[in-house]
C-alpha cells in the first residue's frame, strides 16, 4: 500500500521543511510531493532547495515559483485587494532579491501540475486548482464551484495547496484534499503547520490524514526579524494568526481568525451601542489588521437563551416559543460555566433571553450569578411577576449590574395584544409597574411597524404614565411596501444612555432580539 506525503507553501521556511521530512520518514512515507510556492514570507529562500533535492521530493511549480523563474515583477498570487497586494509585493521583492540564479532556473523548469497513477489510483496534483495556478480552493467554496474544478480534473484524488488552510472533502467521486501550507500557520492560533499523509490501496484512497506539524518556529521568527522583514510576518509565525493578506479570505475562514479586516477599512461608528456598555474604542496597536470582535461593530456581548418555552404564543416569534413548545432549558450549572467562560474571553455584557426567562425555575439564581460578574440585561415580557417571582424580583432589586428589558408595542391594549394575545398589554404594564416600585432598572423597547407607527409617541407616554420613568428604546422595521419608518426620538430616564434606532429584517415583523 503506497503511502505518500504531500505538502505545499514552503514559503522559505527551512525549519518546518526539515521537520516535515523527518516526520514523513517516521510515518513510513514512500514518496514525497511538493505542490509549490517555495519562497515568500520567510527569509531563507535558498535554504529550502538543497533539502528538496537531498530528499528526492517531486515538486511542481506554484505561482511564486513561476514568477521567480520568469523574473516577473509580482508574484501572481491572485489577490484583488490593493492592501493584500501591497503585502504580497513586499514578500515577493524580498524573495526575488534573495533567490540565487541557479535556484530560480530550477524553478523555471518545474511542471505546473502532475498527473500519475499511484497504487492504482488516478492522482492529480496542482498548486491552486485545475482551472488556474493561483485559484483559491477554500473549504467554504460552494458545491457548484467545487464541482466545476472537480470535473476539470476528473481524477479520483485531487491534491492542492495555495490557500494555506488544510481541509478535505468528497464530491462527485473525487476526494479533494487541500494539504495546507508547511511554511506558515493556518490562521488557527497554533504554531504548528500542516501537510497531508495519503494511503492508497486497492485502486482507491484508503486514508488521508491532515497532519499538524511541530517545528522550531522560534528559529523561523528570529530569522525573519534578522532579515528585517515586517514585524507582522514574524508575529504570524509566533502566534498562528494571519496579520496580512486578509481580504482574499472568505468570511467563513476569516471568522475563525483573530483578525478580520485591515485597520483602515474599519468604518466609523458614531452611534453608541444598543446595550448597557458603551461602544468600545479600537486601540491602534501597530498591527495593520484588527479584530471585529470587541469593536464598535461587534461589541463583546453574549446572548444566552435560558429556555425556549414561554407563557405567550406570539405570532411573530422566530423561535416558535409558546406554552405548548417542548420544554428546553439551560441547566443553571451550564449557564454559570458560560458566564465564567465569557469573562475569560473578554465579553463585556450579557443578554439573557428565551422563550420567557422567568419561566425557568432557577432564573433568579442565574441572574444573580451573571449580574455579579457582568452587566446583565434580561429580556422579559414582564407578565410573570406574580407569586413566588415577586420575592425573587425583590432579591434582584437594586443590583447595579442588572437591567430588565421588555416591549410595549402600542399605546393601546388592542395594538399590543394583536400580536401577543388578549390582556397581555395590561399584564405587562402591571409587571413593569411592580418592578419599577422595587427599584429595578428597566428599559422598554418598541418595534415600530406599519400597524403601530402612529402610536410611537403615545406609547412612550403610556409607559411613562402607567409604570415609572423608564428607558424607551424605539426600533423600526420597513413596511411591506418597502417604505422606511420615519425616525422618532427615544424617551429615556436622565440616568440612562440614549439608544439608536434599529431595523429588523423585512421578512419578520420582529427580529429575535426585539421580541421582548
Amino acid at each position: 500500500m503506497p503511502r505518500i506525503a504531500v505538502f505545499g507553501g514552503v514559503y522559505a521556511n527551512p525549519y518546518a521543511l526539515r521537520a516535515l521530512l523527518d516526520d514523513a520518514r517516521d510515518r513510513g512515507c514512500d514518496a514525497l510531493y511538493c505542490l509549490g510556492d517555495l519562497g515568500g514570507f520567510g527569509a531563507e529562500c535558498d535554504a529550502v532547495w538543497p533539502l528538496l533535492l537531498e530528499h528526492d521530493v517531486t515538486t511542481i511549480a506554484g505561482n511564486y515559483d513561476v514568477a521567480i523563474g520568469r523574473g516577473d515583477e509580482d508574484c501572481g498570487c491572485g489577490y484583488a485587494d490593493p492592501r493584500d497586494n501591497a503585502f504580497a509585493q513586499l514578500m515577493y521583492d524580498y524573495t526575488r532579491a534573495h533567490t540565487c540564479a541557479p535556484f530560480a532556473a530550477w524553478m523555471a523548469g518545474l511542471p505546473g501540475e502532475l498527473r500519475r497513477e499511484i497504487g492504482g489510483v488516478d492522482v492529480h496534483m496542482v498548486h491552486g486548482s485545475p482551472l488556474a495556478i493561483n485559484d483559491f480552493l477554500w473549504e467554504s467554496l460552494p458545491d457548484a464551484a467545487l464541482a466545476e474544478r472537480v470535473r476539470a480534473s476528473g481524477a479520483r484524488l485531487l491534491l492542492c495547496t495555495h490557500t494555506g488552510i488544510a481541509w478535505q472533502r468528497e464530491l462527485e467521486g473525487t476526494r479533494v484534499v487541500n494539504v495546507g501550507a508547511v511554511g506558515r500557520p493556518a490562521n488557527d492560533g497554533r504554531t504548528e503547520v500542516w501537510y497531508a499523509v495519503v494511503d492508497l490501496q486497492g485502486d482507491d484512497v484508503a486514508r488521508v490524514d491532515l497532519v499538524a506539524l511541530a517545528y522550531d518556529w522560534r528559529a523561523q521568527a528570529a530569522s525573519m526579524r534578522a532579515a528585517g522583514l515586517p514585524e507582522p510576518f514574524a508575529e504570524t509565525i509566533e502566534t498562528g494568526w494571519w496579520t496580512t493578506c486578509l481580504e482574499i479570505v472568505p468570511p467563513r475562514e476569516r471568522a475563525r481568525g483573530a483578525f478580520h479586516v485591515y485597520r483602515e477599512a474599519l468604518p466609523e461608528v458614531d452611534a453608541p451601542g444598543a446595550g448597557w456598555a458603551d461602544a468600545p474604542v479600537t486601540v491602534d496597536d501597530g498591527r495593520p489588521v484588527v479584530s471585529l470582535f470587541a469593536s464598535a461593530l461587534f461589541p463583546p456581548r453574549l446572548w444566552v437563551y435560558s429556555n425556549f418555552h414561554c407563557n405567550l404564543a406570539c405570532d411573530y416569534c422566530v423561535v416558535a416559543s409558546s406554552p405548548r413548545a417542548r420544554r428546553r432549558e439551560l441547566p443553571a450549572e451550564r449557564f454559570f460555566a458560560l458566564v465564567d467562560e465569557a469573562l475569560r474571553e473578554g465579553f463585556g455584557e450579557l443578554y439573557i433571553t428565551g422563550g420567557e426567562p422567568f419561566v425557568h425555575p432557577q432564573i433568579a439564581a442565574m441572574i444573580e450569578y451573571a449580574s455579579e460578574r457582568l452587566p446583565t440585561v434580561v429580556l422579559t415580557n414582564a407578565m410573570l411577576f406574580t407569586g413566588r417571582r415577586r420575592a425573587e424580583l425583590a432579591r434582584l432589586a437594586r443590583r447595579p449590574g442588572l437591567t430588565l428589558q421588555s416591549s410595549i408595542d402600542g399605546a393601546r391594549p388592542a395594538t399590543h395584544d394583536r400580536w401577543r394575545g388578549d390582556g397581555s398589554w395590561r399584564q405587562a404594564i402591571d409587571g413593569l409597574r411592580f418592578a419599577a416600585q422595587l427599584g429595578l432598572p428597566l428599559r422598554v423597547a418598541m418595534t415600530q411597524t406599519p400597524a403601530n407607527g402612529g402610536e410611537v409617541e403615545d406609547s412612550g407616554n403610556a409607559v411613562m404614565k402607567n409604570s415609572a420613568k423608564l428607558t424607551l428604546q424605539n426600533q423600526q422595521v420597513q413596511s411591506q411596501a418597502g417604505r422606511d419608518s420615519k425616525p422618532v426620538s427615544s424617551l429615556n430616564s436622565p440616568s440612562k444612555p440614549k439608544y439608536s434606532p434599529k431595523k429588523c429584517p423585512k421578512k419578520h415583523r420582529h427580529s429575535s432580539r426585539c421580541k421582548r
